[in-house]
């Protein structure tokens, strides 16, 4: 029987919670205490999220505006990227080969070069698979904003790719 609650559902989404918000944060303890406020939030708000809704929209949009919310605050960047965004990442990728594994681990470096609204949106669509207008309501921008960030971030990794040599899967 499928869970039919926020607090039967919840557990199942950390795994894709914890990725999103390693990419936001760019930093372990930060994006363990972004995950932790946003399931609070979300518990919070519970009343909110209507069954049969996407939830992982629902959750990233909050979790999102968490940490927009933070950085205000701080009135700083996030610090630099941690290795742990390759390792949480190629751990999604079972049986791959020590060259896969590398040139996973260069593709994340030149996504991680990128915008940071361009990343964000490359980030939601191709790694957490939200449609365009769901990233449109994570990121509260309109959904042309998205088509043209995503255009603009793969063209910028195909020309990366295209310099340095690489054979990789489209993005």
């Amino acid at each position: 029987m499928p869970a039919t609650t926020l607090q039967q559902q919840l557990p199942a989404q950390l795994p894709r919670l914890w990725r999103f918000a390693i990419r936001l944060t760019r930093h372990s303890t930060d994006a363990e205490d972004l995950v932790q406020r946003t399931c609070l939030r979300a518990l919070e708000k519970k009343m909110q999220w209507q069954l049969g809704s996407n939830l992982m929209a629902w959750l990233l949009t909050i979790m999102h505006s968490i940490w927009m919310n933070e950085l205000r605050q701080r009135r700083t960047h996030p610090e630099e990227l941690l290795d742990e965004i390759s390792l949480g990442l190629s751990q999604h990728v079972s049986n791959e080969t020590p060259d896969q594994a590398l040139s996973c681990q260069q593709i994340l470096r030149q996504v991680d070069e990128l915008p940071e609204g361009q990343r964000l949106v490359l980030n939601l669509i191709a790694i957490e698979g939200l449609t365009y207008q769901e990233t449109a309501m994570v990121l509260e921008v309109p959904l042309g904003t998205v088509m043209s960030r995503l255009a603009r971030a793969r063209q910028s990794l195909e020309s990366k790719i295209l310099v340095t040599g690489g054979q990789h899967a489209a993005i």
